[in-house]
């Protein structure tokens, strides 16, 4: 049996594009499972696995557990608003409590960057990165370029651009190191206070005009605007900001081709997209929440397949 070349999945910067080509493959044969009337497999009855969580999460939280329980996994679920954390106890004396009631897989969301891989260094656990700040969220990215094969047959070849606030998104840069391990290209747009000042040292151009960068690519994958991250304001205002890099049903249908259109979620309706454009046929979102579990499984199967 092929297997990955990790022991985590921390970010997608540090795996091969031989581990995504297996993600994918497992993950076809796991969207077959989840699509039977009987949607569980007993594949994982002897691992336990711990959603770790420090920050606030919805879908991706539900993907992961629902994922765990369609491969017969054992789940603890730790919130950390709930928890001792609020009483000042270390990042490592909190995992490692919870490792010595014999968890063998730890999925954290963490604010700090880093997060993962400083906890892969100090617990005996496989660590699956479920976002760390504003740094990477592999399984996003992951479940996105599955989507972009399923809906365009390949990733190869393919132009990509990502709309948004680049500069506090995890996703983007999860999304840029596996778009281009595959062989698409990529360009950012958004406002010049939101793109990352670095950004051409990850091979992307940036297109400032939302227009011309809808021209160009096959696939736009729409960010929400982090809100929350934000403490300054890097634009005038929101609807400012939806008037120049939101998407409508009008400047969609006025392309010359029809394209793709992506976004991890939550949708800010009426910014980034108008209802018509989420709920268009052009559109991939629920697709992607539906792979988001096939690709989580195939992720959490391999990396427990490794566990000695």
């Amino acid at each position: 049996m092929k297997e990955l070349s990790v022991n985590h999945l921390l970010g997608i910067k540090y795996i091969t594009e031989e581990d995504i080509q297996l993600i994918f493959e497992t993950a076809d044969h796991f969207k077959e499972v989840i699509n039977r009337p009987i949607k569980k497999v007993p594949s994982l009855r002897d691992i336990t696995i711990a959603n770790i969580f420090f920050e606030n999460s919805t879908r991706t939280k539900l993907s992961f557990e629902l994922a765990q329980k369609r491969l017969s996994a054992d789940i603890v679920n730790f919130a950390a608003s709930s928890s001792s954390v609020t009483k000042g106890e270390t990042l490592i004396d909190t995992v490692n409590n919870i490792l010595s009631m014999k968890v063998d897989m730890v999925v954290m969301r963490h604010s700090s960057p880093g997060a993962g891989v400083f906890l892969s260094k100090n617990v005996k656990a496989s660590i699956v990165n479920a976002g760390d700040g504003a740094h990477e969220h592999p399984t996003q990215a992951l479940l996105d370029a599955y989507t972009i094969r399923e809906r365009l047959g390949d990733v190869a070849g393919k132009k990509i651009v990502i709309v948004g606030d680049i500069l506090h998104s995890r996703v983007a840069l999860s999304n840029i190191y596996s778009l281009q391990k595959l062989g698409a290209t990529v360009k950012v747009c958004g406002p010049k206070t939101l793109i990352p000042r670095y950004i051409q040292d990850l091979g992307v151009q940036v297109e400032p005009n939302l227009r011309k960068a809808l021209e160009w690519c096959d696939v736009a994958n729409m960010l929400r605007v982090q809100n929350e991250r934000l403490d300054i304001s890097y634009f005038p205002s929101t609807r400012e900001y939806a008037m120049q890099y939101g998407v409508d049903k009008s400047l969609l249908d006025s392309l010359n081709k029809e394209i793709v259109i992506m976004h991890p979620g939550p949708i800010n309706r009426g910014v980034e997209i108008t209802s018509d454009v989420a709920d268009s046929k052009q559109s991939v979102i629920l697709d992607q929440v539906e792979n988001g579990v096939a690709v989580r499984m195939a992720v959490i199967y391999l990396l427990a397949s490794k566990i000695k």
